[in-house]
Protein backbone atom coordinates (compact mmCIF):
# COMPACT_ATOMS: atom_id res chain seq x y z
CA UNK A 1 0.00 0.00 0.00
CA UNK A 2 1.47 3.35 -1.05
CA UNK A 3 0.63 6.16 1.34
CA UNK A 4 1.27 9.89 1.08
CA UNK A 5 1.30 11.89 4.30
CA UNK A 6 0.79 15.65 4.17
CA UNK A 7 2.81 17.51 6.79
CA UNK A 8 3.32 21.16 7.56
CA UNK A 9 6.04 22.98 9.45
CA UNK A 10 4.42 25.49 11.82
CA UNK A 11 5.68 27.94 14.45
CA UNK A 12 5.68 26.57 17.98
CA UNK A 13 2.53 28.29 19.27
CA UNK A 14 3.98 28.64 22.76
CA UNK A 15 6.59 30.98 21.30
CA UNK A 16 4.52 32.97 18.80
CA UNK A 17 4.36 36.73 19.21
CA UNK A 18 2.63 39.40 17.14
CA UNK A 19 4.14 42.66 15.92
CA UNK A 20 1.52 45.18 17.09
CA UNK A 21 2.67 47.79 14.55
CA UNK A 22 2.44 45.61 11.45
CA UNK A 23 -0.11 43.09 12.80
CA UNK A 24 1.99 40.20 11.52
CA UNK A 25 3.50 37.16 13.21
CA UNK A 26 7.08 37.56 14.40
CA UNK A 27 8.73 34.46 12.94
CA UNK A 28 12.39 35.39 13.36
CA UNK A 29 13.95 33.29 16.08
CA UNK A 30 10.73 31.34 16.66
CA UNK A 31 11.27 27.55 16.72
CA UNK A 32 9.29 25.49 14.21
CA UNK A 33 7.75 22.06 14.67
CA UNK A 34 5.75 19.56 12.67
CA UNK A 35 2.08 20.43 12.96
CA UNK A 36 1.01 18.28 15.97
CA UNK A 37 -2.01 16.76 14.21
CA UNK A 38 0.25 15.64 11.37
CA UNK A 39 2.21 13.53 13.84
CA UNK A 40 -0.89 11.34 14.22
CA UNK A 41 -1.15 11.10 10.42
CA UNK A 42 2.46 9.92 10.22
CA UNK A 43 1.92 7.34 12.95
CA UNK A 44 -1.20 5.95 11.29
CA UNK A 45 0.66 5.63 7.99
CA UNK A 46 3.43 3.72 9.77
CA UNK A 47 0.91 1.35 11.35
CA UNK A 48 -0.77 0.69 8.02
CA UNK A 49 2.58 -0.04 6.40
CA UNK A 50 3.39 -2.48 9.19
CA UNK A 51 0.14 -4.32 8.49
CA UNK A 52 -0.04 -4.12 4.71
CA UNK A 53 3.48 -3.33 3.49
CA UNK A 54 4.18 -0.64 0.92
CA UNK A 55 5.80 2.79 1.02
CA UNK A 56 5.19 6.07 2.80
CA UNK A 57 6.06 9.43 1.24
CA UNK A 58 5.80 12.63 3.28
CA UNK A 59 5.01 15.80 1.33
CA UNK A 60 5.09 19.42 2.43
CA UNK A 61 4.94 22.84 0.80
CA UNK A 62 7.11 25.55 2.25
CA UNK A 63 10.42 27.41 2.25
CA UNK A 64 13.74 25.49 2.15
CA UNK A 65 13.84 25.22 5.96
CA UNK A 66 10.68 23.08 5.83
CA UNK A 67 13.04 20.27 4.85
CA UNK A 68 13.76 19.88 8.57
CA UNK A 69 10.16 18.79 9.17
CA UNK A 70 10.54 16.18 6.45
CA UNK A 71 13.76 14.91 8.00
CA UNK A 72 11.91 14.52 11.29
CA UNK A 73 9.29 12.45 9.47
CA UNK A 74 12.06 10.20 8.13
CA UNK A 75 13.45 9.81 11.65
CA UNK A 76 10.02 8.53 12.65
CA UNK A 77 10.06 5.92 9.88
CA UNK A 78 8.79 7.51 6.67
CA UNK A 79 10.44 6.06 3.55
CA UNK A 80 10.70 9.08 1.26
CA UNK A 81 9.99 12.82 1.27
CA UNK A 82 9.18 15.57 -1.22
CA UNK A 83 9.48 19.30 -0.56
CA UNK A 84 7.44 21.62 -2.77
CA UNK A 85 9.40 24.85 -2.58
CA UNK A 86 9.42 27.87 -4.87
CA UNK A 87 9.21 31.62 -4.33
CA UNK A 88 6.14 31.50 -6.55
CA UNK A 89 4.32 29.51 -3.82
CA UNK A 90 4.67 32.35 -1.28
CA UNK A 91 1.51 33.96 0.06
CA UNK A 92 -0.71 30.99 -0.79
CA UNK A 93 -4.05 30.66 0.95
CA UNK A 94 -5.66 27.25 1.51
CA UNK A 95 -6.95 27.08 -2.07
CA UNK A 96 -3.59 27.78 -3.70
CA UNK A 97 -1.85 25.51 -1.17
CA UNK A 98 -4.24 22.65 -1.95
CA UNK A 99 -3.71 23.14 -5.68
CA UNK A 100 0.06 22.97 -5.21
CA UNK A 101 -0.14 19.88 -3.00
CA UNK A 102 -2.48 18.16 -5.48
CA UNK A 103 -0.09 18.87 -8.35
CA UNK A 104 2.79 17.53 -6.27
CA UNK A 105 0.87 14.37 -5.40
CA UNK A 106 -0.01 13.81 -9.05
CA UNK A 107 3.67 14.20 -9.91
CA UNK A 108 4.55 11.49 -7.39
CA UNK A 109 1.69 9.28 -8.60
CA UNK A 110 0.89 5.69 -7.65
CA UNK A 111 -0.77 6.19 -4.28
CA UNK A 112 -3.59 4.39 -2.49
CA UNK A 113 -4.21 6.73 0.42
CA UNK A 114 -3.39 10.30 1.45
CA UNK A 115 -3.41 11.05 5.18
CA UNK A 116 -3.26 14.46 6.87
CA UNK A 117 -3.91 15.88 10.31
CA UNK A 118 -7.37 17.35 10.77
CA UNK A 119 -6.00 20.92 10.68
CA UNK A 120 -2.88 23.03 11.13
CA UNK A 121 -2.46 24.88 14.42
CA UNK A 122 -1.28 28.09 12.74
CA UNK A 123 -4.40 28.55 10.64
CA UNK A 124 -7.00 26.17 12.10
CA UNK A 125 -9.05 26.26 8.88
CA UNK A 126 -9.22 22.47 8.29
CA UNK A 127 -9.67 23.32 4.59
CA UNK A 128 -6.52 21.97 2.95
CA UNK A 129 -7.51 18.30 3.35
CA UNK A 130 -10.90 18.48 1.63
CA UNK A 131 -9.71 20.98 -0.99
CA UNK A 132 -6.76 18.79 -1.94
CA UNK A 133 -9.04 15.76 -2.24
CA UNK A 134 -11.39 17.72 -4.48
CA UNK A 135 -8.53 18.81 -6.74
CA UNK A 136 -7.31 15.22 -6.94
CA UNK A 137 -10.84 14.04 -7.73
CA UNK A 138 -10.83 11.39 -4.98
CA UNK A 139 -13.13 10.66 -1.98
CA UNK A 140 -12.55 12.53 1.27
CA UNK A 141 -13.43 11.61 4.86
CA UNK A 142 -12.68 13.90 7.81
CA UNK A 143 -12.05 13.29 11.52
CA UNK A 144 -11.05 9.63 11.30
CA UNK A 145 -10.48 8.19 14.76
CA UNK A 146 -9.93 4.55 13.77
CA UNK A 147 -9.22 2.63 10.58
CA UNK A 148 -10.99 -0.69 10.93
CA UNK A 149 -9.84 -2.44 7.77
CA UNK A 150 -8.39 -1.91 4.31
CA UNK A 151 -9.11 -4.58 1.73
CA UNK A 152 -10.35 -5.11 -1.81
CA UNK A 153 -9.75 -1.50 -2.77
CA UNK A 154 -11.89 -0.15 0.08
CA UNK A 155 -11.35 1.27 3.55
CA UNK A 156 -13.72 1.07 6.52
CA UNK A 157 -13.16 3.59 9.31
CA UNK A 158 -14.75 5.35 12.25
CA UNK A 159 -15.42 9.06 11.81
CA UNK A 160 -15.64 11.09 15.01
CA UNK A 161 -18.86 13.05 15.46
CA UNK A 162 -20.14 15.39 18.19
CA UNK A 163 -22.02 12.51 19.77
CA UNK A 164 -20.30 9.20 19.10
CA UNK A 165 -19.02 8.14 15.70
CA UNK A 166 -20.07 7.02 12.23
CA UNK A 167 -18.77 3.90 10.51
CA UNK A 168 -17.94 4.88 6.93
CA UNK A 169 -16.66 3.02 3.90
CA UNK A 170 -14.79 4.62 1.03
CA UNK A 171 -13.18 3.39 -2.13
CA UNK A 172 -9.46 3.89 -2.64
CA UNK A 173 -7.55 5.98 -3.48
CA UNK A 174 -8.93 8.45 -0.96
CA UNK A 175 -7.81 11.27 1.31
CA UNK A 176 -8.54 11.26 5.04
CA UNK A 177 -7.82 13.63 7.91
CA UNK A 178 -7.26 12.16 11.34
CA UNK A 179 -7.85 13.27 14.93
CA UNK A 180 -5.54 12.74 17.89
CA UNK A 181 -7.73 9.95 19.25
CA UNK A 182 -6.58 7.65 16.45
CA UNK A 183 -3.23 6.65 17.99
CA UNK A 184 -0.22 7.59 20.08
CA UNK A 185 2.72 8.83 17.95
CA UNK A 186 6.01 7.01 18.45
CA UNK A 187 9.41 8.51 19.14
CA UNK A 188 12.08 8.59 16.42
CA UNK A 189 14.44 5.61 16.34
CA UNK A 190 18.24 5.77 16.28
CA UNK A 191 18.20 4.14 12.84
CA UNK A 192 15.68 6.71 11.65
CA UNK A 193 17.74 9.59 13.00
CA UNK A 194 20.82 8.32 11.20
CA UNK A 195 18.88 8.02 7.94
CA UNK A 196 17.43 11.52 8.35
CA UNK A 197 20.87 12.99 9.04
CA UNK A 198 22.22 11.90 5.66
CA UNK A 199 18.97 12.42 3.75
CA UNK A 200 18.96 14.50 0.60
CA UNK A 201 15.49 15.99 0.36
CA UNK A 202 13.87 15.92 -3.09
CA UNK A 203 12.71 19.46 -3.91
CA UNK A 204 10.17 20.21 -6.63
CA UNK A 205 9.48 23.70 -8.00
CA UNK A 206 6.39 25.08 -9.71
CA UNK A 207 7.90 24.14 -13.06
CA UNK A 208 8.66 20.60 -11.89
CA UNK A 209 5.01 19.93 -11.04
CA UNK A 210 3.64 21.76 -14.11
CA UNK A 211 1.76 24.26 -11.95
CA UNK A 212 -0.26 27.07 -13.51
CA UNK A 213 1.32 30.34 -12.31
CA UNK A 214 -2.16 31.85 -11.98
CA UNK A 215 -3.17 29.13 -9.48
CA UNK A 216 -0.27 29.29 -7.03
CA UNK A 217 0.99 31.66 -4.37
CA UNK A 218 -0.52 35.07 -3.84
CA UNK A 219 -1.72 35.31 -7.44
CA UNK A 220 -3.73 32.11 -7.13
CA UNK A 221 -5.22 32.94 -3.72
CA UNK A 222 -8.83 34.20 -3.73
CA UNK A 223 -8.52 35.20 -0.06
CA UNK A 224 -6.10 37.69 1.48
CA UNK A 225 -5.13 38.27 5.12
CA UNK A 226 -5.85 41.94 5.80
CA UNK A 227 -5.10 42.03 9.52
CA UNK A 228 -3.98 39.73 12.31
CA UNK A 229 -4.19 40.60 15.99
CA UNK A 230 -4.33 38.96 19.41
CA UNK A 231 -7.72 38.93 21.17
CA UNK A 232 -8.26 41.74 23.67
CA UNK A 233 -8.12 40.48 27.27
CA UNK A 234 -11.50 40.61 28.92
CA UNK A 235 -12.56 40.63 32.57
CA UNK A 236 -10.49 40.57 35.72
CA UNK A 237 -8.52 37.71 37.15
CA UNK A 238 -8.21 36.81 40.79
CA UNK A 239 -6.04 34.08 42.31
CA UNK A 240 -7.67 32.32 45.24
CA UNK A 241 -5.63 31.02 48.16
CA UNK A 242 -6.33 28.94 51.21
CA UNK A 243 -7.79 25.47 51.57
CA UNK A 244 -9.95 23.89 48.85
CA UNK A 245 -13.01 24.37 51.05
CA UNK A 246 -12.26 28.08 51.52
CA UNK A 247 -11.67 28.57 47.79
CA UNK A 248 -14.94 26.81 46.89
CA UNK A 249 -16.82 28.93 49.41
CA UNK A 250 -15.31 32.09 47.92
CA UNK A 251 -16.27 31.04 44.38
CA UNK A 252 -19.86 30.27 45.46
CA UNK A 253 -20.12 33.63 47.22
CA UNK A 254 -18.88 35.53 44.19
CA UNK A 255 -21.25 33.68 41.85
CA UNK A 256 -24.20 34.48 44.12
CA UNK A 257 -23.17 38.14 44.20
CA UNK A 258 -23.29 38.16 40.37
CA UNK A 259 -26.61 36.31 40.37
CA UNK A 260 -25.05 33.32 38.56
CA UNK A 261 -26.27 30.88 41.21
Amino acid sequence: MNIIVLVKQVPDTSEVKINRETNTLIRDGVPSIINPYDMYAIEEALRLREQLGGKITAVTMGPPQAAEALKEAVALGVDDVVLLSDRAFAGADTWATSYTLAKGIKKIGNFDLVIAGKQAIDGDTAQVGPETADMLGIPFVAYIRKIEKVENGKMTAERMMDEGYDVVETSLPALITVVKEINQPRLPSLKGKMKAKSLKVTTLTAKDIDADENMIGLKGSPTKVVKIFPPTPRGQREVLTGSIEDQVATVVKKLKEQSLL
